[in-house]
């Protein structure tokens, strides 16, 4: 379990100084709107212990060098949950955001909706939820910290709902608080590190790393572009295959350079989102956002020339939307045999997966650009590509299907396999003839 902080203490963590912002002033009924004996002296005893009124502190300050809003939730104050002054001075923060064009960032430490208003409280949730839509509609940021413990509806609204979702190591957090848990549930399971595997979660950042993981992020998700991202310079052989066999050898050589590569060479920064929001990540796709050397961000989806799982489509999915909300351009660099085809792919809605990025590069709001940098295989890599402005590699190749997998779905032999790669017209150059791609990326240094 990482060490709970304050409110004020967590907004210290990342900014040097901050301006409150004014908390709106509602009609409070004494003992609340469900007349539950003893909550005046429990809000009073909260105050007293925190030097808070509310259960949230509110502020504008500068992160690194982006001015944002700041919700930083006090867990001391009635276990941080949320009543209907928490929703106002939630609502009044999202508010300022929109009106002043300022990211959000929450720090989240919550027991979930206050049990002494009842269904008053738990409605604060829908409310949440609205201001959070609106200000995602506006194309603003919204970036989440999650502290120690996260459950119950600010989990589900504030935490799971923003569009980039750190967590503090050892950090409790689920839906389910300790107390309203089945008695044989894994405790392991309700932790930062749990929801970073299961694709809940982008990263677990340690407290003093985390002003300087929140000002990357803030300042590439604050640089809309309507710019094409543009195709990166081939990084290995610049000679074109002979033969379909040949390209295809070459797309599979262990020597040739992969998506790390590519991505090194083309942004000087970068930053990784991980995880479907759904069952899972796949370390075959890396996605996330980087600074390109021409100082612009750009999103990147990328394989790394394995069998892409469901989880990798779905985050490459996730992240063409969150483009092209902030208005940033994309790049996808396709390198994969084919998608993932075994029973837990299956399981894991395979299909369902790759016709939703499908979906969302054929309506993506942003430009995008697609390198093919090794294997196109079949569906599972055209998924990632750009109609109408996809390059390739002279070291890729792009087909139908695998030469191996074609000859045996024609009842070919083993031995046809060589003349059945030619006959496909998988070269980058046979793939330009088409008009498949737009071009053959050069690499200005060989």
């Amino acid at each position: 379990m990482t060490e709970r902080i304050s409110a004020r203490a967590a907004l210290a963590l990342i900014t040097d100084g901050f301006t409150e912002l004014p908390s709106p002033k509602g009609e409070f009924k004494p003992n609340g709107p469900l007349d539950w004996q003893g909550y005046d002296a429990s809000r009073a005893r909260a105050a007293a212990r925190t030097g808070e009124e509310e259960s949230v502190v509110c502020a504008t300050a500068t992160v690194g060098d982006t001015p944002a809003v700041l919700i930083a939730f006090e867990f001391g104050f009635l276990g941080g949950s949320l009543g209907e002054g928490t929703g106002d001075r939630l609502e009044a923060a999202y508010t300022h955001a929109r009106e002043h064009r300022l990211p959000v960032v929450s720090l989240v430490a919550t027991g979930g909706s206050r049990m002494q208003e009842g269904m008053l409280a738990l409605t604060q949730l829908q409310r949440v939820a609205r201001q959070s839509a609106l200000t995602r509609e506006a194309g603003l940021a919204q970036i989440a910290v999650i502290r120690d413990p996260t459950t119950g509806g600010g989990w589900a609204t504030l935490g799971a709902g923003a569009d980039v979702t750190l967590a503090l190591p050892g950090a409790q957090v689920g839906f389910a608080g300790s107390r309203v848990r089945p008695p044989d549930a894994d405790p392991a399971a309700y932790t930062a590190e749990a929801q970073l595997a299961a694709g809940a979660v982008d990263a677990v950042v340690r407290p003093e790393e985390l002003r300087d993981a929140l000002a990357l992020w803030l300042d590439l998700l604050t640089r809309p572009s309507g710019e094409a991202a543009p195709v990166p310079a081939a990084l290995g052989s610049p000679d074109l295959p002979a033969t379909g066999w040949d390209a295809v050898q070459r797309a599979r050589s262990p020597e040739r350079p992969r998506a790390q590569a590519y991505l090194d060479a083309y942004f000087t920064r970068r930053a990784a989102i991980s995880g479907d929001r759904c069952c899972g990540t796949d370390d075959g796709m890396l996605c996330g956002f980087g600074r390109a050397h021409d100082g612009r961000t750009i999103a990147y989806a990328a394989q790394c020339g394995t069998a892409t799982r469901p989880a990798g489509y779905r985050t490459a999915a996730r992240l063409i939307r969150l483009a092209g909300r902030l208005g940033i351009p994309v790049l996808t660099l396709v390198d994969t045999p084919g998608a993932a085809n075994d029973a837990d792919a299956e399981r894991q809605g395979a299909g369902a997966a790759i016709a939703d990025l499908f979906a969302a590069v054929a309506t993506a709001r942003t430009p995008v650009t697609t390198l093919v940098i090794g294997e196109g295989g079949s569906g599972g890599a055209l998924a990632l590509a750009a109609p109408g402005n996809t390059w390739a590699t002279p070291d890729s190749y792009f087909s139908v299907i695998a030469p191996e997998l074609a000859a045996a779905i024609l009842k070919r032999t083993p031995g046809d396999v060589e003349a059945t790669a030619d006959q496909l017209r998988i070269r980058p150059q046979d793939l330009l003839r088409l008009g498949v791609i737009r071009g053959i990326a050069e690499n200005p240094g060989r």
